[in-house]
């Protein structure tokens, strides 16, 4: 059975990957993401206020010294709470990539032009295979608009593609106003990759103490079909390799991904759960669910439920959608002879 597949130009022996999370703190763990079959390994992410802080000691251009910038300082972590310095990290990635074969591939959290262009090419002199960007912004200002903060990105892709030669691949939410033409424009301006999605952690309220409280919890598979459903739409439209990201929690989940047109399928939460063994489940399935479709590769299933096989995608999900609707309470037959009413939306 041939389960290969490209990601970024890199031929992977199957489409499971580790996705950033703390198996990407050791180098240990690491080893045993390559031991457990992970095709691929994405570290943890640095993050730009680290990158800030350490070249010219500020946190978002606010000077920690300023008693005017107290209380955002604040809301930041300091310093040593931070798992790995920008020196450190770059550092672990070089380690990481004498210490394992598979594809070892550098993470930056940030949403500015310096953060990118300050330390990406320092991952890439470190010897990452590539680099994934996750693009983490809440947008508070209201007055700034949607075009133009998809101006910044779609410019902050296309200047750190310039300083790179290893592929970039952008982790992206799902949160604008028109998804596909942000993905077409970022394909366009060079990303190698797009990774579907990013997830916006949502703070909990205490309404004993009155304060607002971090919340983290592990993905379900009941966040996969968002990523499914614009896997789908992108399939075949643009010439970066797609990925999903969120919500595979069962092998059948992986094989979704595939259908709806997955290049990869980045792990987390799962192998959290069960460790990473579990990546040699979710390939077993796969194979097993192939033979048993008559299919000898993973190329002849990925991208059969995509929206390529679809002659007009926008009237198929306005369509899908109200199907949806109507399939809720629909009229039936009632032991007593009745029918059940229908619930209009």
């Amino acid at each position: 059975m041939q389960l290969d597949t490209s990601y970024l130009g890199m031929r992977l022996p199957h489409p499971f990957v580790a996705g950033a999370s703390p198996f990407g703190y050791r180098l240990d763990t690491i080893k045993r993401l390559e031991d457990a079959g992970c095709a691929a390994v994405v570290l943890h992410s640095i993050f730009e206020e680290q990158v800030g802080m350490a070249h010219e000691g500020r946190i978002a251009h606010m000077d920690p010294e300023d008693a005017r910038f107290a209380e955002m300082i604040g809301y930041f972590p300091g310093r040593t709470e931070y798992r790995l310095g920008p020196d450190e990290y770059a550092d672990h990635v070089y380690r990481a990539t004498q210490a394992v074969k598979i594809p070892i591939i550098g993470s930056l959290n940030g949403h500015t032009r310096e953060s990118w262009l300050t330390f990406a090419p320092l991952i890439e002199q470190a010897g990452a295979a590539a680099l994934e960007v996750n693009w983490y912004e809440v947008n508070t200002d209201t007055r700034a608009s949607g075009a133009a903060i998809e101006d910044d990105l779609v410019e902050m892709v296309r200047d750190t593609k310039r300083l790179l030669k290893i592929p970039l691949a952008i982790k992206l939410s799902p949160f604008f106003t028109a998804f596909a033409n942000v993905a077409h424009q970022l394909d366009d301006a060079g990303a190698d990759g797009l990774v579907l999605f990013n997830r916006f952690y949502q703070p909990d309220i205490d309404v004993r103490t009155m304060k607002v409280v971090p919340r983290l919890e592990l993905s379900t598979s009941a966040e996969l079909p968002l990523r499914l459903r614009w896997v789908a739409i992108l399939c075949g439209r643009v010439r970066a390799s797609l990925a999903i990201t969120g919500g595979v929690a069962t092998p059948q989940d992986g094989i979704k991904a595939v259908l709806a047109g997955a290049d990869v399928v980045q792990m987390v939460s799962a192998l959290l759960h069960h460790g990473p063994s579990y990546v040699t489940v979710m390939r077993h399935s796969l194979e097993q669910w192939l033979e048993w479709h008559n299919m000898g590769s993973l190329a002849e299933a990925r991208g059969r439920l995509s929206h390529r096989q679809t002659q007009d995608p926008a009237a198929y999900e306005r369509a899908n959608y109200i199907r949806t609707l109507q399939s809720w309470g629909a009229p039936g037959p009632r032991e007593d002879g009745g029918h059940l009413c229908t619930i209009r939306v």
